[in-house]
């Protein structure tokens, strides 16, 4: 099993950083069929094959996901695109 472990920092407010992850979550579902649901300042996501959670913090953001094995060999453009979009959005 492949994991993907990324901080990113940011300046937003904790409010803000929350509709930005909020933003990022509704387009993980609608393009990947990705579930989600916040527990306190954790998103969890799933789907098959991937588990994962993107924890925030007060200045950083912790995204940790498990890959299965099929996931497992994309996780490089996986990983790409997440950094890409954290960039994007903070």
């Amino acid at each position: 099993m492949s994991r993907i472990d990324i901080r990113h920092p940011h300046t937003l407010s904790k409010a803000d950083a929350r509709s930005a992850i909020e933003e990022v979550a509704q387009k993980l579902k609608t393009k990947f069929e990705m579930d989600y649901g916040w527990s306190g300042d954790i998103l969890n996501f799933s789907r098959s094959g991937i588990d994962g959670h993107i924890e925030l913090g007060e200045k950083d953001l912790h995204v940790s996901a498990k890959l299965g094995f099929l996931a497992a060999m994309f996780k490089d453009p996986i990983e790409a695109e997440i950094k890409r979009v954290l960039k994007e959005k903070f």
